[in-house]
């Protein structure tokens, strides 16, 4: 393994033309686990250490969500740049939320209105005139992640409710509606967010159908302890061209090696009141959990950096997205874009994977 000092390495971000740093800055705790002021000295450290990519949601902040708090992160970046400037330093992407939050819209999803109005709040929040990367925060029709499954059973299912037609029919509409926007200089690029591997070929097949904009990234989860993105979505984004941005590749956490053995350090977020990432810790996943922290430990790695490194070993991934709640953490994490594990370590860690290959 080696390190070195930055500038960090850049990687092309799908179809789209740009360039962004392996590291990309997550956004979701500010707000809730980090005042506004904390959040500004991320932003200020991340541009200096060539973080130029950051990545936020109209949902956050998370660790909870609520109706109360809905909006505070663009808040903050937006003041930010105010403050600070820098907007044309920054990849800046967003999220806009599908359906199921009553706060947010009613719940209303990916209607053509809704999607303008989405839009048009964030940059109000963002005190900016567009966003680099506009993505489809989850499916209209539902979402496997979150420790969640598809539901077949019963009529109610999202998976039942429409025909197949229907389901086109309606992405088709989102895919004008954002089309539109693009046109009007207000969205450079899209991208998609908690998509299934038939959802990303649809939009990808629509786009070039009606010469509408294509999808250049997805955000799911990945990391050494969710690895559903292989490999049939790994494959379409190689053979499409359409970047993985790994959410949570620590896990929640729980790959940063604080949690070994059991412990529950004093304001970590496990520890926090209604941290929705609790169901993850079993047993099953402790024992996937230190069994690669004991192989960080046995070569000398931080067990996070080791954890955010495995994830670009993985010729796909554009850039993995960080989060900290404090600037000891950033630092880590962004020093993870130079470490290069050896093979001894990721044979290792496909032994683990083998014993511990669905954790939670």
């Amino acid at each position: 393994m080696n390190s070195s000092a930055s500038p960090l390495p850049l990687r092309p971000l799908g179809t789209s033309g740009l360039q962004v740093p392996t590291i990309c800055l997550g956004t979701m705790t500010f707000g809730t686990q980090n005042t506004e002021a904390e959040a500004h000295a991320q932003l200020h450290h991340a541009l200096e250490a060539g973080v130029t990519f950051w990545d936020t949601a109209e949902l956050y902040p998370t660790n909870p969500v609520s109706a109360e708090t809905y909006g505070d992160t663009e808040r903050y970046i937006g003041n930010f740049f105010s403050i600070h400037g820098g907007r044309e330093k920054v990849v800046l992407a967003t999220k806009m939320a599908g359906p199921g939050r009553p706060h947010i819209r009613k719940g209303s999803g990916f209607a053509p209105a809704s999607i303008r109005a989405a839009l048009e709040d964030s940059l109000a929040r963002l005190k900016t005139d567009y966003v680099d990367l506009y993505q489809l925060h989850w499916p209209n029709r539902g979402s496997y992640h979150f420790s969640q499954q598809w539901a077949y059973a019963g009529p109610e299912s999202p998976m039942l409710k429409q025909t197949t037609a229907r389901v086109e029919e309606d992405m088709l509409a989102t895919l004008e509606t954002l089309g539109a926007l693009v046109k009007e200089g207000k969205i450079r690029h899209l991208g998609l967010s908690n998509e299934t591997a038939w959802g990303t070929l649809t939009y990808l097949a629509l786009a070039q159908k009606h010469t509408l904009p294509r999808m250049v990234s997805i955000q799911n989860e990945y990391s050494l302890l969710c690895r559903l993105y292989e490999p049939e979505l790994a494959e379409i984004s190689l053979r499409e061209n359409i970047s993985l941005l790994p959410w949570s590749p620590l896990a929640g956490g729980i790959l940063s090696g604080k949690y070994f053995g059991g412990a529950r350090p004093e304001g970590s977020r496990i520890t926090l009141p209604g941290y929705s990432g609790l169901s993850r810790l079993t047993p099953h996943t402790q024992s996937a959990a230190d069994a690669y922290t004991s192989l960080a430990h046995q070569h000398g790695l931080n067990p996070a950096q080791m954890a955010l490194a495995f994830t670009l070993t993985r010729p796909y991934v554009a850039s993995t997205i960080i989060g900290a709640t404090t600037l000891a953490q950033l630092k880590t994490n962004i020093a993870a874009a130079h470490l290069v594990l050896s093979p001894e370590v990721l044979e290792g860690i496909e032994a683990i994977y083998r014993n511990y290959t669905m954790p939670y």
